[in-house]
């Protein structure tokens, strides 16, 4: 775990440096709207599997594409932050950020609780606390002892993003997965396609984007069970607003 979290604190000062070239014209909010809750529950968290401890040979960011993922959700009270519209417009949303140990990956490494002053900060970029309060306990456990260095990492990468006009994107003729993975990788430097992994719906909707990168947070091709949808398939991209 303490060479895990050396390389954690390497990662943050490289990916500072990408945060710096991410600052352009292209959009930086992906929450168009975002109210940060008074209060907020700690959500409690049952056993789901059986904990692996294994060593950490690269990392996932997983980015839910929201106006997808809330279709049919808009009276869902289970997700009314994200949804309803009351309380924010969202764009990519965190789902999660995963280490990875080759074809497999460490889970629920400790059960260490999390705090609402963690949480809190963290709920423009992911905005569902028991979300937050999950990935922490079954991957950011398997990368450092304390919820607040996962999340900071998380929103370090996170922020360091670049966003294309996907709303403009969705509107392209003859859209395929390939030219989603382009549109990322050119307004991002230092990313390249092959490290973008897209995953559609069974109908072809875009549901999220898995970002592939090395041990030291740094891009890298992804598998093929994280590089998603091949090249050509025909993607389509819900507005929602």
């Amino acid at each position: 775990m303490r060479s895990e979290v050396r390389a954690i604190k390497a990662a943050l000062l490289a990916a500072s440096g990408i945060v710096s070239l991410g600052l352009s014209s292209v959009a930086q909010a992906q929450a168009y709207q975002c109210r940060i809750p008074n209060n907020i529950e700690i959500p409690q968290l049952r056993d789901e599997g059986r904990a692996r401890n294994l060593p950490v040979t690269g990392y996932t960011l997983a980015l839910s594409w929201s106006p997808e993922f809330c279709r049919f959700r808009e009276d869902d009270r289970r997700h009314a932050r994200q949804c309803s519209g009351r309380q924010g417009r969202f764009g990519f949303t965190v789902h999660g950020l995963w280490p990875n140990s080759g074809r497999i990956w460490p889970q629920w490494c400790a059960r260490t609780p999390v705090s609402t002053d963690v949480l809190k900060p963290n709920l423009c970029m992911s905005p569902d606390a028991s979300l937050l309060a999950r990935q922490w306990q079954k991957h950011g456990s398997c990368m450092t002892r304390r919820p607040a260095t996962y999340f900071k990492v998380t929103r370090i990468l996170y922020d360091g993003l670049r966003w294309p006009d996907f709303v403009r994107i969705s509107r392209e003729d003859d859209l395929t997965a390939g030219t989603i993975r382009t549109r990322f990788a050119d307004a991002n430097p230092g990313w390249f396609p092959e490290a973008v992994g897209v995953h559609l719906d069974r109908k072809g909707w875009l549901e999220e984007l898995r970002l592939c990168y090395n041990r030291r947070f740094m891009p890298e091709a992804c598998d093929a069970r994280r590089y998603g949808a091949k090249d050509k398939q025909a993607a389509k991209i819900w507005r929602g607003l």
